[in-house]
This record gives C-alpha cells, structure tokens and sequence, in this order.
C-alpha cells in the first residue's frame, strides 16, 4: 500500500555552507543528492539509496499539467513514506498557471520542497517548451522559478540547468545570477548542452564558473559516475554538493564510498554477497511498494545494472529476461553472485 506522506520541511541538523538557507533540504559536500531519473527514482530506489547514504532524493519529473489534472501515473510518482526524507519534488512544465496551481496543491498534500526541471533534453518535453527548452526563453523560466519560490517560501525552490541549449549558447551563468535574485534557493547544474543529451563529456569548469558567480549553493551533476568522480568534482570546482544520477543506477553503495572518501577512508567495491544483498533489498523494497508484476519486471532490468562490470553479465541478462517468480529471480542471482564467486 502506497502512503502518500510527505515530511514537514525545516531545518536540518547537517552542518550548513554559509550560504545556505536554514528551510532548505542539507547541502553539504558530505550529503550527497540522488538525481531525479525519470523511470528510474522511484520511491523503492529512493528508499535504497536513502540506506546506502543519499542525504536527500528527488522524484522523477512530475508534470505540473498531469498534476493538475490528476493524470494517472502521477500518484504513483509521488508516492512517499515517513522514510522518503528529505525528499523533493521535482517538476517540469512552460505553462505558469499550471506551475501554480501544481505546486499549491503539492504544498496542500504535505510537499515542502520543489525544483524546477530546465535540464531535460528529451524531444517529448522540449517540444512543450519545458526542460532544457527553458534554456530558449529565459524570461519565462525566471519567471517561472520566482513563483515557484514565492508559494513554497524561501529556501524551499531549485532549479536545474544545462549549460544552455547548443554550443555557442551558453547563458548558465546569467540565468544563474537571475535566478538566485528570483528567489531561487540552490542550483543543480548538468554541464553539457541540450543539445548534447548525455554525449560528451560534462565541462566541470563549468560548475567552477557558476559556483563563483552566485551566492547560493550549486549542486553538480554530470559524469559522477564513481565516489572518486564525486570527491574529485568537489575538491576542482568549490561546488557546495554533488548529486549522482547514473553512478547510484550503477549501484547505491556509491553514496557510502564516497561520504567514506570525504572522510579520509576507502571503502571496497561491493563484494559479491553485499551486491547481492543489495538485490534482494531493492526487491524487498519493490515488492512492498510496487504493484506485484511491475516489481518483477524492473527487477528483471534492474538486476543487470548491478552487475555489468563481472563476467557473464550478457548471459545473466537474457536469462532474467525468462524469470517468471521471485523464486526464479533470486535463484539466478544466487547462482551468479554466491555459488560460483569467491566470498
């Protein structure tokens, strides 16, 4: 059964940057952020990375229009648990009535949190002028991100960039600067071009250029792919946190090994029993949260993430495809990780 609960938001006990509001979720190089995923963040995968050492999680993109018109799926986006905390609500959309009235009836049920999404490249949003299309018409995107923190309150509201919509077109740090005089709270900046979608690489000068032009937190993102990708962005740009995005997909020990490297330590890679562990949680966590089948099903693809960097990856990935029951799932991950892998 899924509880639609949502924390109150207020102060936090992680020790703040100075310039970081006291209503705003904890952003501190030692509190790493699990990066909205669209189909990916759900509320089992939250709650995972949560255990692993994710300070704080964001949905996966709500739409403010499906939101406001009650659109099935959204609920299932939102679902939440007193354990989901601090948790924000990312949303995305280009029509400012709707922005309102999506983040009013958010803040109604219980939501303290919000971000703006002007980051997303994929075609079936930009083609609505939301995501990184906000990049095109930065008056409305400003515009949008002042409402937003004007109903929720201060320190309650981000934004999230790309470096602007091609190369050559670069307007991240204006739209910075504009934004925090808007009201906006933090910035989470993906440093690669709309255009680009997730070709390339990410341009960390980029984070360095931005975390030096505002007053307030930049949060980065972008080829985190590793805790030491994580500790090393952190150290070259001055950025205040880091949030991972597809390094968590690979595992969500990521956000323990790097909190251990901030803190002097190395923590292994997981082990074949711990990643094993791991799977069997995330089930546990899918079976409890999700519909029956669907849990199934995403555990047949979440699996193979898990396990890509060891021998056979391939072959274990055709045979989940043929699992039918739990008892087959755990049966194959059995096999794979414990029966023929060294403890």
């Amino acid at each position: 059964m899924r509880a639609l609960y949502a924390p109150a938001p207020g102060p936090t006990s992680s020790p703040p940057v100075p310039m970081h509001h006291p209503d705003s979720p904890p952003i501190t190089a030692d509190a790493p952020w699990l990066a909205p995923l669209a189909g990916f963040s759900d509320l089992p995968f939250r709650l995972l990375c949560r255990e692993h050492g994710a300070a704080v999680a964001v949905t996966e993109m709500v739409s403010a229009k499906g939101l406001c018109h009650d659109s099935s799926g959204t609920a299932d986006l939102l679902a939440t648990t007193p354990a989901d905390a601090p948790l924000v609500v990312q949303l995305f959309g280009s029509e400012p009535q709707y922005i309102e009235r999506a983040v009013g009836l958010l803040l109604e049920r219980g939501f303290g949190w919000f971000d703006l999404n002007a980051g997303c490249p994929v075609r079936k949003v930009v083609k609505t002028g939301a995501g990184a299309a906000l990049h095109n018409d930065p008056d409305l995107l400003v515009a949008l991100a002042g409402r937003m923190a004007a109903l929720a309150g201060p320190g309650r509201c981000g934004v999230k960039l790309r470096r602007g919509w091609a190369a050559g077109q670069d307007n991240y740090l204006e739209l910075g600067r504009r934004l925090a005089d808007a009201g906006t709270a933090w910035l989470a900046l993906h440093p690669r071009h709309a255009r680009q979608g997730y070709s390339g690489e990410a341009d960390w000068a980029c984070l360095a250029a931005l975390a030096r032009a505002v007053d307030i937190p930049v949060i980065a993102s972008g080829d985190l792919f590793d805790p030491e990708a994580g500790a090393r962005c952190v150290r070259e740009t001055g950025v205040a946190g880091v949030m991972f995005a597809r390094g968590a997909l690979y595992g969500p020990s990521i956000f323990a090994r790097y909190r251990a490297l901030l803190a002097g330590r190395e923590l292994p890679a997981p082990a074949p029993a711990e990643l094993a562990a791991t799977i069997r949680r995330h089930a546990a966590l899918a079976r409890e949260h999700l519909r029956e089948r669907h849990a199934l099903l995403q555990m047949r693809t979440i699996v193979p993430r898990y396990v890509r960097h060891m021998p056979g990856a391939r072959a274990l990935r055709a045979r989940l495809v043929q699992c039918r029951t739990w008892d087959e799932l755990d049966a194959l991950v059995s096999a794979f990780l414990l029966d023929s892998s060294p403890q």
